[in-house]
Order: C-alpha cells, then sequence, then structure tokens
C-alpha cells in the first residue's frame, strides 16, 4: 500500500502542490509563533539576569505592584537595608529607588516611547563604578542638577557627555549636566526605551513610594552562599507584608510576563485561524481527485482491494503530504520566527533579536501532529466517498456526475444561519457574540451550493449582456457542481468575514470613542499627560497668568470612604474657576457653585442615590491611594446639585478639602481645564504649548480629543490586517487550485470549444469569469455575515456608535474580484495554449 500511496503521490505531485503549499504555510504560522514565543521569554530571562548581574535575593512587597491594603509601612527602608547587608552570607545590599523619567530629545521631543521611560538610581562602589551600569564616557551624577542616560539614549537624542539635558520627571521640566553615559542590559531599553540615572539622595526624594523607603532592596550572595540559602536566612527577619525572591524566581518572572503570553495566544488564533482556511483547500483537493479517480478505485475495487484498503490509500496519501508540508513548514517556521521577532520584539519588551531554538521538540512535534492531523482530517470524507465507488464503476468511460442537491445539507444550513443570526441579534455577552460568527458561518457555507443556484438565475442576463457566450458558460460551470463551488468560496468567506468583522468592530469603536472624548469635553482646552507621565502642579498656574484665558483649573481625584463602608470618588477644583459657570456650562438643578468653597457639590444622580437634600451634611474619611483610611475628615455640607459631563463628577470640592490638593500641593492632576476668551481657542492653544514646552503634556481643543481617541484603534487594525493576510493568501491558493483542476477535468470540452471557433483569448475570458463568479459569491457572504457580526459586538456595549467602512468592505470585495482574476491566469494559459487536436482528446496540462 505504501508503494501505491508514493506512486500515486508522485504521479499527481503537480496537483498537490497547492494544498502542500497552504499546509505549509499554516504550519509555518504555528511553529513560527510557538518559536518566537520560546526565544523571546529565554532573551527576557537572560536580559533580567543581564541587568541586575549583582542580584542573588531581592526583598520586596508581597505585591510587587506595592504595598497592599493596611501594608504601607511594609516598604524597605534603610534601616532594613542595613540590618539585611550584616547577615551572614551577604556580601553586598542595595536599595533599589526608580520610577518614571522622560528624556527629552534636542528636538523637543520624546526619545522612545512613554511606556518605556524609567529613573535609576546610580550607587557607585568605592572606585566610583555601578555595576549595573557600566561607564563608557563621563562620570556618576552627584546632586539634583546631574544625571547619566544609557547610551543608546544618548545617541537618539543627540547627546555627549557634558550637555545639558532636558528630563521631565512628575509633570516638571528640569535642565540638568549630562555626566555620564553607561551602557546596560535592560528590558525598557531593549524595547526603545531610556534609562535616566540620578544619585542616590535624588533618586530617593524622586521616586521613593514614601519619604525613606525603597522600592526594593537586592542583596548580593557572598561566596559559597546560594541564593535559595539566603532567601531563606532573609526571610527569617523580614517584617510582615515582604518576601525574599531568589534570582531564579524573578528569571521566571521576567519569562513568563503576561503581555508575552497574550502576545503569543494571539499569534497561535490567527495560525489556527490560518489552519482552519487550509483545511478547505485540502479536502477541495482530495474531493475532485477522487472524482477523477473514480474508475482507478473501481479497478483497486475489482481486483480484491477492500473498502478499507481503499480508504487507508487516500488517507495515506494526506499522511504522506502532511507530513512533507508539516516539514518544509517547520523550516519556513524558523524564518517566520525571525520576522516576528523583527516586528514584535520592541512592542513586547523583549531584549535583543533570539535566535530560535529550532532542536526544541514541541513546535517540532506540533508542526508534525499539526500538518498531519489537518491533511488527514480535512481529506477523511472524500476519502470515505473514494471508498464507498462500486466496483462497477470500473466499467464506465463517462466522466463522474456532479453530486445531487442535498435537502439534508440545505436544511442544515438555514438551522445554523438562523442560529447564528439570533446569536447575533441576542449581542450583549462577547462570548455568545464569538460563537455567533463561527454558526452562522457554518451555515452560510452549507448553504452556498443553494445560494449559487440562485445567484446563476440572477446573473445569467446580465453575464450574456456584458460577455455573450463566454459569460453564460463561465455561469453554467459555476452551477455545474455547486458543492465544488461552494468549497472554493468557503476559505475566501471566512477571510471576508474576519477582515469585514474586524473593520467594522474597530471603526465603530474608533467612531465612539472619538465622540465620547468629544463630548467628555466641559471646557474650549484641555490639558493632559501621555501615558505613564504626569502633570505638574503648578501647571494651572502657569496657564492663569496667559492673556486670553477666562478661567482655569487643575482637576484632582479624591477619594472618602462614607458612613455604611461605600466609596465616593470626587474631582477636585479651583472653586473660583467652577463658580458663575466660568469654567464649564454646569447644570445647576439646586444651590449655586458660588458656594463651592464653603461645601460639597453632587449630581443629581449621587444625591438621588445617597438621599442628599440641599443642606444635608456629607461626611467621611479621606482615602489614600491604596484605598485605606488617612485619617482626615470630610464634613461638608451640600451647597449645590448638578449635571455635568464625567470628567466634573459626580461630585466636586474645593482644592482646600483634600490633603496636598492647594495649588502647589502634592495630589496627582488628572487633568487641567481652561476655556479660553471667545475667539481665541487656536491661538491660545498653541501659546499654552510654548509656554509649557513640556513634551509629555497634550493640548488639545475638542476636535483634538475626538480624532485622538478615534485614532488608538489604527494600529490596531492594521497588525490585525497583516496577520489576516495570511488567510487571503490561501483563499487566494484554493481558488487557482480548483481552477487548476477543474482546466484538468474539462480538458476535451475546451478543446471542443476550440473546435467550434473559441479563440485563445475566448477560453482565456471564459476561465476569468468563473474565479471571479465565485470569489465575489464567497467575498460577499463573508462581509455580509463579518459586518454584522462586527456591528453586534459594538452594540452590544450599549450607546455606540455603528462605523461601516464602506471603503474598506469595498475594497474587500474587489480584492476577492482580484484574487479570481489572479488565480485563473495560470490555467488559462496553459489550457489556451494546447492545440485544439490534443484538447479534444482530453489532455490539457
Amino acid at each position: 500500500m505504501l508503494r501505491t500511496v508514493v506512486r500515486s503521490l508522485h504521479r499527481d505531485r503537480h496537483r498537490f502542490v497547492l494544498p502542500a503549499l497552504a499546509v505549509l504555510i499554516g504550519v509555518a504560522c504555528v511553529s513560527g509563533s510557538l518559536l518566537y514565543t520560546q526565544a523571546q521569554s529565554r532573551a527576557a530571562a537572560l536580559l533580567q539576569r543581564a541587568s541586575r548581574p549583582d542580584v542573588s535575593v531581592e526583598v520586596r512587597p508581597v505585591d510587587p505592584g506595592g504595598p497592599g491594603p493596611g501594608e504601607a509601612a511594609a516598604a524597605p527602608d534603610e534601616a532594613l537595608r542595613r540590618r539585611l547587608s550584616a547577615l551572614p552570607g551577604v556580601a553586598a545590599a542595595r536599595g533599589t529607588s526608580q520610577g518614571t523619567a522622560f528624556l527629552v530629545g534636542r528636538d523637543g521631543t520624546l526619545v522612545g516611547p512613554a511606556s518605556a521611560a524609567a529613573g535609576v538610581d546610580f550607587v557607585p562602589d568605592r572606585r566610583g563604578a555601578d555595576p549595573r551600569y557600566p561607564l563608557t564616557s563621563g562620570h556618576g551624577p552627584h546632586g539634583p542638577a546631574e544625571v547619566a542616560v544609557d547610551e543608546s539614549s544618548a545617541r537618539r537624542g543627540g547627546y555627549r557627555a557634558g550637555d545639558r539635558v532636558r528630563i521631565v520627571v512628575a509633570g516638571e521640566v528640569r535642565s540638568a549636566r549630562l555626566t555620564g553615559v553607561f551602557t546596560v542590559h535592560d528590558p525598557r531599553v531593549a524595547a526603545g526605551g531610556t534609562l535616566v540615572a540620578f544619585d542616590r539622595p535624588t533618586a530617593l526624594d524622586l521616586f521613593a513610594p514614601a519619604p525613606g523607603q525603597y522600592r526594593s532592596v537586592t542583596l548580593t550572595a557572598d561566596t559559597g552562599t546560594s541564593p535559595a540559602a539566603l532567601a531563606e536566612r532573609v526571610a527569617r527577619v523580614l517584617p510582615h507584608g515582604l518576601e525574599a525572591v531568589t534570582r531564579a524566581q524573578l528569571d521566571a518572572e521576567a519569562a513568563a510576563a503576561p503581555d508575552r503570553k497574550k502576545l503569543g495566544t494571539l499569534l497561535l488564533l490567527f495560525a489556527g485561524i490560518a489552519l482552519f482556511v487550509s483545511a478547505f483547500l485540502v479536502g477541495n483537493t482530495f474531493t475532485m481527485l477522487s472524482a477523477v479517480r473514480a474508475r482507478e478505485h473501481a479497478l483497486l475495487r475489482v481486483v480484491g482491494a477492500s473498502r478499507g484498503r481503499v480508504l487507508r490509500t487516500v488517507l495515506g496519501e494526506a499522511v504522506l503530504l502532511g507530513a512533507l508540508a508539516a516539514t518544509a513548514g517547520y523550516a519556513v517556521g524558523v524564518g517566520v520566527a525571525a520576522v516576528l521577532t523583527r516586528l514584535f520584539a520592541p512592542s513586547a519588551g523583549a531584549a535583543v533579536p533570539a535566535a530560535p531554538d529550532v532542536f526544541s521538540p514541541l513546535p517540532i512535534l506540533t508542526a508534525l501532529g499539526v500538518g498531519v492531523g489537518l491533511a488527514a482530517a480535512a481529506a477523511y470524507v472524500p476519502a470515505l466517498r473514494a471508498s464507498a465507488v462500486a466496483p462497477i464503476a470500473a466499467l464506465r468511460t463517462d466522466p463522474p456526475a456532479a453530486a445531487v442537491k442535498s435537502t439534508r445539507r440545505d436544511l442544515a444550513g438555514l438551522g445554523a444561519t438562523g442560529a447564528g443570526a439570533l446569536l447575533l441579534a441576542a449581542g450583549g455577552d462577547l462570548a455568545v457574540l464569538a460563537l455567533a460568527l463561527p454558526v452562522l458561518l457554518a451555515g452560510l457555507i452549507l448553504l452556498t451550493p443553494r445560494i449559487a443556484q440562485i445567484l446563476g438565475g440572477a446573473l445569467r442576463g446580465p453575464l450574456r449582456r456584458l460577455a455573450g457566450v463566454r459569460g453564460t458558460l463561465a455561469l453554467a460551470n459555476v452551477c455545474r457542481n455547486p458543492r465544488r463551488t461552494a468549497a472554493t468560496a468557503g476559505a475566501l468567506t471566512v477571510c471576508a468575514a474576519l477582515v469585514s468583522a474586524v473593520a467594522v468592530a474597530l471603526s465603530s469603536l474608533g467612531a465612539t470613542a472619538g465622540r465620547d472624548a468629544e463630548a467628555a469635553m466641559p471646557t474650549d482646552l484641555r490639558i493632559t499627560a501621555v501615558d505613564f507621565a504626569e502633570i505638574g502642579a503648578d501647571t494651572a498656574a502657569k496657564v492663569a497668568r496667559l492673556p486670553h484665558v477666562a478661567a482655569v483649573s487643575s482637576v484632582r481625584e479624591a477619594g472618602f470612604r462614607l458612613p455604611g463602608d461605600s466609596a465616593l470618588w470626587t474631582a477636585v477644583v479651583d472653586p473660583d474657576a467652577v463658580g458663575k459657570g466660568r469654567l464649564a456650562d454646569l447644570t445647576v438643578h439646586a444651590g449655586s457653585l458660588d458656594d463651592l468653597s464653603r461645601g460639597i457639590a453632587v449630581t443629581r444622580d449621587l444625591a438621588a442615590e445617597h438621599g442628599w437634600r440641599l443642606g444635608d451634611l456629607v461626611t467621611g474619611e479621606e482615602l489614600t491611594d491604596e484605598g485605606e483610611p488617612d485619617g482626615r475628615k470630610l464634613r461638608r455640607k451640600v451647597v449645590a446639585i448638578y449635571d455635568g459631563p464625567e470628567v466634573l463628577g459626580p461630585a466636586l470640592l474645593p482644592e482646600d478639602a483634600v490633603t496636598g490638593a492647594g495649588p502647589a500641593g502634592g495630589g496627582q492632576v488628572t487633568s487641567v481645564l481652561v476655556r479660553s476668551a471667545p475667539g481665541h481657542t487656536p491661538d491660545l492653544k498653541q501659546e499654552i504649548r510654548r509656554t509649557l514646552h513640556n513634551p509629555v503634556l497634550l493640548v488639545q481643543d475638542r476636535a483634538d480629543a475626538g480624532r485622538d481617541a478615534s485614532a488608538q484603534y489604527g494600529p490596531l487594525l492594521s497588525v490585525l490586517y497583516a496577520m489576516l493576510s495570511v488567510t487571503a493568501v490561501i483563499a487566494a491558493l484554493g481558488v487557482a487550485n480548483t481552477m487548476g483542476m477543474a482546466v484538468f477535468e474539462r480538458a476535451r470540452e475546451i478543446g471542443l470549444l476550440r473546435a467550434v471557433g473559441l479563440d485563445r483569448a475566448g477560453v482565456r475570458s471564459l476561465l476569468r469569469l468563473e474565479p471571479v463568479v465565485v470569489a465575489s459569491l464567497g467575498s460577499g457572504l463573508g462581509i455580509l455575515a463579518g459586518g454584522a457580526a462586527g456591528a453586534a459586538a459594538v452594540a452590544g456595549q450599549g450607546g455606540a456608535v455603528i462605523s461601516v467602512p464602506w471603503a474598506s468592505l469595498l475594497a474587500v470585495f474587489a480584492g476577492a474580484g482580484a484574487v479570481g482574476v489572479l488565480a485563473a491566469l495560470g490555467p488559462g494559459v496553459r489550457a489556451a495554449a494546447v492545440p485544439v487536436p490534443q484538447a479534444v482528446g482530453g489532455e490539457v496540462g
């Protein structure tokens, strides 16, 4: 049987090229994703070790993100560091102070992404060197007016040791002398970010979670002391809320970063979609080959082969095809992993392009299992049909008849389509929507043969007028074997549905975000900080001194615990700016905002929730950032009940009612709202930017806010399109494969057409029209299903704007037509080039 399988596969090798290529692409995507994820995890662990070579054990709060409720005093401090340094087996103990610091380039923009801008402490040893940050030029910083930066950031910013640099810390722009440049192996720098080093006192002052406290304390084990033994010894002397973590645990945490896992899962998801689309191509190929080989299979039955033998022969071809394609696909997957490293390493926080471990067992076994399993599963139903051919079929000389209509298939398709539509209409839950689209697509694919016949009847007249007899013949060929048409169009249906769902959903989310951002702007201008940055406490005061400013107020958030253990989060504003409606047009239902300096204003919904009325006393206790009471009491009368935008709600308090929220206080500013004098908004926006001269601050009007909110989905849409393009390539291979097989089956028919007067150009035109009709059918169904799914996903959120990107959907439909034209080029040229006598004899390519 093995020889039969090998000979059969070799004889029809040119017919297996495209399905093998589809399996190869799918396997390459899977193995490339696995190799990339493994390589980046390994690189992250190595980088974690290289970034802090002196760390054997780290002492940190139990919650790595900061002290938990009731554990504010558990952060390591200088006294604990000294006590730990005196323990046996500790060669050195270092307190770590780090936070966010931005480096401004010579062009006035931030160097690197804001998400990877860090400030660290430079801790020199007796020789003035820091083992974590080896200097390549200059010396370490001394005092608050000096800094050192990493070599990559200095090069990108255009700086050398001795230059003046601008940095932004805690929302304030500072000028400092660049005293040194150092090399570093740090995940943030590897991700394109920056590292600004301060001396220890300055770093403590800037980044300490509380006065005198460190983020963590790292210990270097003495010679002969293992990290595990040192961690156990340290743990016995730690206060409650702190933990000792070994070097191995830190490396493992770096390798298992959640963002990296999410990216790996996303890549595998799209690889799975590519494999699913490949299954259409493989199954269609074996279906068509089984029909062509019907007489051959019957002869095998005549000479004694059982049905099981025929079944195993066909499946053997599929297994061998899958194994060969998987082997080649794994080799290509190594290249895919390298490409993914280039594309995603900076955004994923990877260190350097890491060479994949090509002999790793998991990717190799997965590639073989996926390739063989996909091919065998896709070929199983065609193999069953081939094994069911009766021996008497060996006497037939006519081609096999096309599949008859199936009422059961139509009913199943109607049921699945209806179920999918009902699930989409239910909406709301994303899990339901994730189930709805596959069910809907399955129903449409089952109905495609019937839809193709109905479409054939509707298009017969228009195609006859447009293309004459060639249009009639092309349409007849499409409708001749509706199941084959459905199998070919199915891959395009899936591809178009996914693209359309993504396009409609992200376009709608962008439109909704833009609308909400504009509506949330209560004033003419708003100043906010880029992600991970802060607004300086004196920003509002600087803006207030500018001409054409009618009113300005910083906005902070403050929380309070009310009686009954409920929480109240308020907006803290300048009462003079809010009073008399100078800052924003708020709808006051009772009382007056002019009295805000003596009380509290609450929205109508909040008043109804707590039963508050004008003049009622609101009592509570102020909460820290960790959500714990800090002892300061709130006792304020309700002086106004109003309605307004979310940024100024659900309650308003004056600045003197909250700890550290005065004009020069330490409470974090979330935004600064500015109302301009009439007609001066554009000029004032530019003047604020020039005055603040701070690249981490965004000065926006309503239109800017809407555009920025909408634009945030653009990069994600581009990435998803790029990933889905793989499925489009496989779908195109499926159309080309079907056309090539169809030309082979209809060799004599094409010869007869040539004999009765159809020239070569007519043959090529005929073979172009067929895949265009099939591709248009598949893409049209996919666009309808995907568009409905994308709209349903957004509509379930309530109050969303449904935005249909007609240009993108039209491009998808036109692209499918182009796929049909390209798929017919090769088969059309081959069929038109065959001499008429040879074609009449049934031999085409």
